[in-house]
């Protein structure tokens, strides 16, 4: 199994994908919105993606936050609220916040799994910092860590009652970057101990079953190279002192953060110690790229991996997507 995660091009696979894929077997795939057109297309696609492989737990990945950031949208699917409703609601009441995000997320999975989706690359676990570039901005659950921790274990929980794995995003936390990393390279100066606010919600939900690792350049850890590329940080840092033992995934590859061809790019970060490179883009010539520059996924990360999705397989019998819509609303209605 190849220490990858490959985006796909269109609605459906051609035929170069099918054969390329067959061959590379790649760890999963991932889906924007290019390949989010409709229910029964999409659940077509993610079936022909599991016939392929033969997976039953293939894991197929997406960004469905809600807010702005969404691949399946409207009017075929219904909109979520940003990370920013729960904060509101979090400030006047802790608790019904917590239930509401709970809710939303199992909505979230819900109509996730209907389609094959089965993998949601949240909770988004950045602290908010005043300031920041606005890459996430509403997307983040508050600027204190405690209550950030407190709604993505909402959130991961709610996932996994209906089968869909979550991920903590962005390692070891893009809550200070002052530009945009699909953009460029943010360089964060902050101090280890301001770091320490970044760290909390990831140290606290370090159980989680998958996690993302961000491309920013941390200097008081890594003054050369990016965090998803930095051998130190990716073992001092998120497998030490956060204490991180899930799959751990690079952000898109893609971005302009990061510099080099995409194959030079995706072997950094595995020999920097993550388990597998998320790209993106759909290209085919670029994925031919990383193919050529990764191996097979370690067997400590096929392990990861495995125990990650060994979740999906569950049958569920919990309440219904209306009923968490429902109870959800009229818990951000307090706020």
């Amino acid at each position: 199994m190849q220490a990858a995660i490959y985006g796909l091009a269109g609605a459906e696979l051609n035929e170069d994908e099918r054969t390329f894929f067959r061959d590379a077997d790649p760890a999963g795939y991932i889906l924007f919105a290019r390949n989010c057109i409709d229910r029964a297309q999409l659940a077509r696609l993610t079936d022909d993606l599991r016939a392929i492989h033969g997976r039953a737990d293939l894991p197929v990945l997406i960004d469905q936050e809600g807010g702005r950031v969404a691949r399946m949208k409207p009017p075929e699917w219904v909109a979520f609220p940003p990370g920013e409703a729960f904060d509101r609601l979090y400030r006047i009441a802790p608790s019904s916040a917590i239930e509401a995000a709970r809710a939303n997320a199992r909505a979230l999975a819900l109509m996730l799994r209907e389609v094959g989706v089965n993998v949601d690359c949240l909770p988004v676990l950045d602290v908010r910092q005043k300031g920041a570039s606005d890459i996430v901005g509403d997307r983040a659950m508050g600027s204190e860590p405690m209550q950030v921790a407190a709604l993505g274990r909402a959130v991961l929980d709610g996932l996994a009652s209906a089968g869909v794995v979550g991920v903590v995003k962005h390692i070891p936390g893009h809550g200070r970057a002052l530009v945009d990393s699909h953009k460029e390279l943010p360089v964060v100066t902050a101090s280890a101990e301001d770091l320490e606010t970044d760290l909390e919600p990831f140290e606290r939900l370090a159980w989680a079953p998958m996690g993302m690792v961000a491309h920013i350049l941390f200097t008081q850890w890594d003054d050369e190279r990016p965090s998803s590329q930095s051998p130190g940080i990716i073992r001092d840092i998120i497998r030490t002192r956060i204490g991180f033992d899930g799959f751990l995934m690079t952000d898109d590859i893609g971005m302009e953060a990061l510099s080099g061809t995409p194959g030079e790019r995706a072997k950094r970060s595995l020999l920097a110690g993550c388990d597998a490179v998320l790209h993106c883009s759909g290209k085919f010539d670029e994925m031919l790229d990383v193919a050529a520059h990764v191996g097979d996924l370690a067997p400590e990360a096929e392990a990861r991996l495995a125990r990650a999705m060994a979740s999906t397989l569950v049958d569920d019998e919990g309440p219904e997507f209306a009923e968490m819509v429902a109870k959800r609303d009229a818990l951000l209605a307090l706020a």
